[in-house]
């Protein structure tokens, strides 16, 4: 996975989720998530956008999914529910009423970063990458 460009942190137990996150945010990229994939490294993710349900169709690895509410007046979002360690190739997630998107995350994210509904947190962008030389 490349790197991303946000930091999800929860700021009710002041941990990080993920410090590398891409964002999927079209149709066709929140459809192909993080399918494929043969490892979600630790604090890498995938958040995607406007959406309330995922599929573990074609995905070769467990992850973890926290969905979040819509940001309020400081960028803060509840998390609505937490799945962790959602199977490979199970099917749907259920819809999550009131979700305004899903970070999918490592197996074992959830509960490293003590995540729990209820809690509130933050996606802010991560620091700029460097350049790569002979650019």
């Amino acid at each position: 996975m490349v790197s991303g460009n946000l930091i999800a942190r929860n700021t009710t137990r002041g941990s990080i989720l993920a410090d590398r996150i891409d964002t999927a945010s079209g149709l066709w990229r929140r459809f192909i998530g993080l399918m494929g994939r043969r490892s979600v490294p630790a604090g890498t993710g995938l958040w995607l956008t406007s959406t309330n349900g995922i599929h573990m169709m074609f995905m070769r690895v467990p992850i973890d999914a926290v969905f979040l509410g819509h940001p309020d007046a400081l960028g803060s979002r509840t998390v609505l529910s937490v799945h962790r360690g959602l199977r490979p190739w199970v099917g749907l997630v259920p819809l999550v009423r009131h979700a305004d998107g899903v970070l999918e995350l490592p197996a074992g994210a959830a509960i490293a970063s003590g995540t729990v509904v209820g809690d509130m947190v933050v996606l802010e962008a991560g620091p700029d990458e460097a350049p790569s030389r002979g650019q």
